[in-house]
C-alpha cells in the first residue's frame, strides 16, 4: 500500500494555533499524486532553490512561508524544528521511532522508568539556558556528588570528587524535555502551536530525497511507514530538508538520494572526518532484593564512571529526582567493548555485563529484570568540528551533537545554529 501526502497535509497533527510571526497565507492545494505516478528522476543535486530572507516568516518557492523538513527528533531536531516554527516556517518534523528524543531516551517498564541513552547534561551555552528556563517543571538538577571513579574491581579511585558544574536531568524520565518541546509542533490545541501550521509524522522512516515534480525547486520524501510492512509514504512541497540523524545514517541517506557529486560530495566528504562509538547499555531491576534497614541495595554510592575493561559507566536509577525508587540500575558499556561486541546475540552480552556489575558493585543478587538496548552510534570520538553542515545551493543542512561532541549540549547548539542558517537562505 502507498499513500501521497503533501507537506500541509495531517497525520499525527497539523497546527493552526497561536504565536508565530508570518503573515497568514493560503496554502497549496494537496497533491493526489498516487504510487501510479512515476517519481522524479533521482537526480537531486542539481536543484537550485529559491532563497528565504532572514526575517520570521521567510517565503520559499511558492512565494508563500517557507517549508522546511526536519528529519529526526532528538535534541538537535526538535531544537532546530521548533526555532523555524517560531521564526514563521512551516515545518514538518519526521521520526522514524514512535516518540520524541532520540538518544535523551527512557525506557518505561514495570519496576520504573531507566534513562538508557544520555545520563544527565550540564548548561554552558546561555541560549541552551535560556531555552531550559521555558520548561522549569521539567528539568531538575541531580547531585553529581556521589559520583565516583572506580578502579575495574569497582574499588574507589575518586571519592566524592567535587563538581565543577551543575548536572540536570529531565523529569520525569529523560526524554520528557525533548517531548515537552515538541509538543507545539504535535498539539494543534497548544497554547504555544504555530499559527502558520506544522505536522508530526512519526513512525516514519525517510529513505531518499528527490526533486518534487508537482512543485518545481522543491524537495520531496520517499518514506516507509513503519506501522504497517510495505507501507510507504511521500511528503512533497518542500523548501529546505533538514537532517538531523547520526553522521552515518545521514551519509546513507545522501547516498540513497543520489547525492554524491557537486555540493552533496562536499557534505559527504566532510562527513568522513567524523567518527562515533557504539553502546551496549545494560537495565537492571531488583525489586525483592531488599535489604531490611538499608535505604537500598549495594554500593553506598549513586553513580560512578569506572576503568573496568567492560564498563564505563553505572547509576543508580531512584536516585535522580521524581523517580520510582525501585532499586534499579543503568550500566553502559565501555566504547571499545561495545564496538567488539557490537554484533552480539543480546542475551551474551547481558550474562557478560551482568558479571561486570557484579565485580563493581558487588551486587549478586539475581535481578528480576535485566535487558540490554544497543546504541549503533552513541558517543563522538572525533567531532565535526563546526556546529553544523549548510548547502544553500541545495537547501539541504546536517545537524547533530556529532557536530560539536557528543554532549546534549552540543545537540541542541547544532540545531538552533542549523535553524539560523536555514533563515538566512
Amino acid at each position: 500500500m502507498t499513500t501521497r501526502r503533501t507537506a500541509s497535509a495531517t497525520t499525527t497533527a497539523t497546527i493552526t494555533a497561536a504565536k508565530a510571526t508570518s503573515n497568514a497565507v493560503s496554502k497549496p492545494k494537496p497533491s493526489t499524486r498516487t504510487a501510479a505516478t512515476p517519481p522524479a528522476a533521482s537526480g537531486t543535486a542539481s536543484r537550485k532553490p529559491s532563497k528565504a530572507s532572514a526575517s520570521p516568516g521567510a517565503r520559499g518557492a511558492s512565494g508563500q512561508e517557507l517549508r522546511v523538513a526536519v528529519i529526526g527528533a532528538g535534541m538537535a531536531g526538535v531544537a532546530c524544528a521548533r526555532t523555524l516554527a517560531q521564526a514563521g516556517c512551516h515545518v514538518t518534523l519526521v521520526e522514524k521511532s514512535r516518540g520524541f528524543g532520540g538518544r535523551m531516551a527512557t525506557r518505561h517498564t514495570e519496576f520504573g522508568g531507566f534513562d538508557h541513552g544520555a545520563q544527565y547534561f550540564t548548561v554552558r551555552d546561555e541560549r541552551f539556558a535560556q531555552a531550559l528556563a521555558t520548561t522549569p517543571d521539567v528539568v531538575v538538577p541531580w547531585s553529581a556528588s556521589t559520583v565516583r571513579v572506580l578502579d575495574a574491581l569497582g574499588h574507589v579511585l575518586a571519592s566524592n570528587p567535587p563538581p565543577r558544574e551543575a548536572h540536570y536531568v529531565a523529569a520525569p524520565g529523560m526524554n520528557a524535555l525533548v517531548r515537552t518541546w515538541a509538543q507545539p509542533l504535535a498539539d494543534a490545541s497548544h497554547h504555544l502551536a504555530p499559527k502558520q501550521g506544522s505536522a508530526v509524522h512519526l513512525s516514519t522512516r525517510v529513505t531518499r530525497l528527490a526533486n518534487d515534480p508537482i512543485h518545481p525547486g522543491c524537495w520531496e520524501l520517499h518514506a516507509d511507514d513503519e506501522t504497517t510492512e510495505g507501507a510507504q509514504t511521500v511528503l512533497d512541497g518542500f523548501d529546505r530538508v533538514v537532517l538531523a540523524l547520526p553522521h552515518a545514517q545521514a551519509i546513507e541517506l545522501l547516498k540513497a538520494s543520489g547525492l554524491t557529486k557537486g555540493a552533496g560530495q562536499t557534505l559527504l566528504k566532510s562527513l568522513d572526518t567524523v567518527t562515533v562509538a557504539p553502546c551496549w547499555t545494560l537495565m537492571l531491576a531488583f525489586p525483592n532484593a531488599m535489604q531490611p534497614g538499608l535505604p537500598h541495595l549495594g554500593p553506598q554510592w549513586n553513580a560512578a564512571r569506572s576503568t573496568h575493561h567492560r564498563i564505563s559507566w553505572l547509576a543508580r536509577e531512584g536516585s535522580k529526582p521524581r523517580r520510582d525508587h525501585i532499586e534499579r540500575w543503568t550500566v553502559q558499556a565501555s566504547p571499545a567493548w561495545s564496538a567488539e561486541h557490537l554484533e552480539d546475540d543480546p542475551y551474551r552480552v547481558t550474562a557478560k555485563l551482568r558479571k561486570a556489575f557484579a565485580e563493581v558493585t558487588g551486587i549478586r543478587a539475581e535481578p528480576t529484570h535485566a535487558v540490554v538496548h544497543r546504541w549503533r552510534y552513541a558517543q563522538t570520538q572525533t567531532p565535526l568540528g563546526q556546529s553544523h553542515l549548510w548547502a544553500p545551493a541545495l537547501g539541504l543542512g546536517l545537524c547533530g551533537d556529532w557536530c560539536l561532541g557528543h554532549r546534549v549540549e552540543d545537540a541542541f547548539v547544532s540545531g538552533l545554529e542549523l535553524a539560523l542558517a536555514v533563515l538566512k537562505g
